[in-house]
């Protein structure tokens, strides 16, 4: 007599069902890749190594910083763009590749909202105005008196046409009425290093690559460019109570995906992140720098992203500012 097997309706059933989402997004599953859009030694790539490592061993895989600088931030944030959207590419975004850049360029090969999905802020941070010791100023009201004395001849670098230092150097230009040449530089770090060898007068430089220049004498500190005193260098006035009132700048960065990354990845990202943003060493570390870290949910940082937009494209219009 041959013996029947009859299979269960149940064990039919689970055998036609999709996986669970658990088995279907297995996450990560190799080496993840943290794209930073500019040269290492700046604000931006601190930031970014300040999570790397911390977020790899929450997540049992390795995060590897990718410096891809170039065109301010551009390079590297299509790069992230046009990467798999599987978790395992990550973008630190600044308010240059997400704010001021759409409101800048005319044409992107990358949409700020459309091909991005947000995880969260990572990091606020002042621009530290610094002069080269050459410069006879010592006050903001002094450079601006240099600069009026002879139009045209002073200099100021940034990390690259758009990025923020370099509207905040406009914006500096059109409050002040001064005549001053802007010159670009791929990243805040080369930007730095030629006003130290003098090849320009000034930039607004982040804190945390600027200041120890400034202590060790190769620069001179004027101002900060937030409404109010930076807690990190508290001795060192606003550029606002040195003879420009209603100057205010400042820079962010943000941790993002490219979009179509699932939701649960994106929901682990943002809850690893936002815990290793109030880590006391984490942040400590970055404070040290002239950097608060910060962090929130996704949706508050879509938000800030849209409203970052209408601001810069306001500012840019009102400084009559081009691409070059």
């Amino acid at each position: 007599m041959t013996a029947t097997w009859v299979v269960p309706a149940a064990v039919l059933l689970s055998a036609l069902l999709p996986a669970p989402a658990s088995a279907q997004q297995a996450w990560p599953t190799r080496p993840m890749r943290l794209i930073v859009p500019y040269p290492p030694g700046g604000p931006t790539d601190i930031i970014g190594r300040a999570i790397n490592d911390r977020l790899g061993k929450r997540l049992g895989q390795q995060v590897v910083v990718d410096n891809r600088a170039g065109a301010a931030s551009v390079i590297g944030a299509e790069i992230a763009a046009r990467s798999a959207a599987d978790g395992h590419t990550l973008l630190v975004a600044t308010i240059t590749t997400l704010a001021v850049n759409p409101a800048l360029k005319a044409k992107l090969p990358y949409h700020p909202e459309r091909d991005f999905a947000p995880v969260s802020m990572l990091a606020v941070q002042p621009y530290l105005l610094v002069v080269h010791p050459a410069v006879p100023a010592t006050s903001v009201s002094q450079l601006v008196a240099h600069a009026k004395a002879q139009p045209g001849k002073l200099s100021f670098a940034s990390s690259g046409i758009g990025a923020g230092n370099h509207l905040a150097g406009e914006l500096f230009k059109y409050m002040a009425r001064i005549d001053v040449v802007h010159v670009p530089y791929k990243g805040s770090a080369p930007s730095l290093l030629d006003v130290i060898a003098g090849q320009c007068a000034y930039v607004f430089g982040g804190i945390s690559a600027s200041h120890p220049h400034t202590v060790s004498g190769k620069l001179r500190a004027l101002a900060v460019s937030t409404a109010k005193r930076s807690a990190a260098v508290p001795e060192i006035p606003t550029v606002a109570e040195s003879g420009i009132p209603g100057y205010q700048m400042n820079t962010w960065n943000s941790l993002v995906v490219p979009r179509g990354t699932p939701a649960p990845i994106v929901e682990r990202l943002n809850t690893e992140v936002v815990s290793i943003l109030n880590e006391p060493e984490v942040r400590e570390r970055l404070k040290q720098q002239g950097i608060d870290a910060d962090g929130g949910t996704p949706a508050q940082l879509a938000a800030h992203i849209k409203s970052e937009i209408a601001r810069f494209d306001s500012l840019i219009r009102m400084i009559g500012l081009k691409a070059e």
